[in-house]
């Protein structure tokens, strides 16, 4: 059994400081993986030494984005950003690990901005390339891929769907991103094992939004339809705190 955990941690500085090393350490997942840490050098240097293989990806500005993965396993191979997004490879948005049977990719997908400034770079160029790059490694081997895609896929993901459809993060543009890759061979592997249930990856810090539960499903993994039958269980860690997300985890048989 393998256990693998996204968390949107939106600065590791602070997360650490909100018990994120105890949550880790208690969780005990084989691997995880860090989006928007906000940092531009290594960090948890001597924390967490079961987590031997550490891999980074920073962006060039500095307090911005970043993302990372810490793993017990040895990977076969690691790659950084995706060749024609350089853009968002100065963002350190990306990082491949190819393991025996999968690739493993955390993701940190652009924010479309409240003002929609993002989202034609986001639907013209991030969405198609991030889609073409998946689809070419599915060729070789399963694909496993999330962290914060940055979209609502459905009514359901959202609280507050009516009020927001069109908005950053729900809109059509941005959700066409999601559909398209389940049109090409991916599931949405939360939403496979939980068709119907209401559970939220992200709060605003204003309007007492997590007390009160006014959140969206944002933090995902993806997987490769073939390799479904691999997938023992998928879930939101709700309960954990640190960021204005919580961890998703994916265990496989």
């Amino acid at each position: 059994m393998t256990s693998i955990i996204n968390f949107n941690v939106n600065g590791i500085r602070a997360c650490i400081k909100k018990g994120f090393i105890d949550f880790i350490t208690e969780d005990n997942p084989d691997i995880f993986c860090l989006q928007e840490t906000k940092i531009n050098v290594p960090f948890l240097e001597d924390e967490l030494m079961d987590y031997k293989y550490r891999y980074y990806n920073f962006a060039d500005k500095k307090g911005y984005s970043g993302v990372s993965i810490f793993s017990k396993i040895e990977p076969l191979n690691v790659m950084y950003g995706i060749d024609d997004l350089e853009v968002s490879n100065n963002e350190g948005r990306v990082i491949t690990a190819e393991f025996d049977e999968y690739y493993l990719i955390t993701v940190y997908t652009p924010n479309t901005k409240r003002d929609l400034e993002r989202l034609p770079y986001r639907y013209e160029e991030w969405d198609t390339k991030f889609l073409a790059f998946v689809v070419e490694l599915q060729k070789t081997k399963p694909v496993i891929f999330g962290g914060d895609l940055n979209v609502a896929h459905n009514d359901i993901d959202l609280k507050n769907f009516k009020a927001n459809r069109g908005k950053n993060g729900f809109t059509d543009e941005e959700r066409e991103g999601l559909s398209n890759y389940l049109d090409n061979g991916f599931i949405d592997t939360f939403r496979y094992m939980y068709p119907e249930k209401i559970q939220y990856s992200w709060w605003s810090y204003m309007g007492k939004a997590r007390a009160n539960n006014s959140g969206w499903r944002i933090d995902y993994f993806i997987m490769s339809d073939v390799y479904k039958d691999k997938m023992q269980d998928a879930f939101i860690l709700d309960q954990v705190l640190g960021s204005d997300h919580c961890p998703v985890k994916l265990v496989l048989k």
